[in-house]
């Protein structure tokens, strides 16, 4: 599946959140995961009912959304992001169409989780042979 399908805005923003993050490494087996790519790729979700994602603040007050995946070790990983959410009308059409995406992957039978992890997967520069199969959304 090509990026082309999906919104290339929404795509580049869901990127930014994590490029400075990597490489990272597992402290139990010492796996190195060199982008978010190969993190979401080579790890998997720590539940099938739950997104692994969650919402905190740092010690400053900022907000911070943590990602927690299982290594293939079975040591659970977390990783974090800077909440870039670009407060503009720009901003909040990204993350209205991200939801719909959602959502409309979900109506064809995905889980939430699966749906989530394909779509960063994509957002990423990957490929999604899952996201593939899928037609997308009509355009609006």
């Amino acid at each position: 599946m090509t990026n082309a399908h999906w919104d290339p805005e929404l795509v580049a923003g869901l990127r930014a959140l994590a490029e400075a993050s990597f490489p990272k490494r597992c402290a139990s087996c010492g796996a190195v995961y060199e982008d978010v790519h190969d993190y979401v790729r080579r790890t998997v979700p720590i539940s099938e009912t739950r997104s692994g994602l969650k919402q905190s603040s740092d010690d400053d007050g900022r907000t911070i959304v943590e990602m927690f995946r299982n290594c293939a070790c079975g040591s659970t990983l977390m990783d974090f992001f800077g909440d870039r959410r670009d407060p503009s009308e720009a901003g909040a059409r990204r993350r209205q169409r991200f939801a719909e995406l959602l959502t409309y992957l979900v109506s064809t039978g995905l889980t939430g989780v699966v749906a989530r992890t394909e779509l960063l997967t994509v957002m990423h520069g990957g490929t999604s042979e899952i996201l593939a199969r899928v037609r997308p959304p009509k355009k609006a």
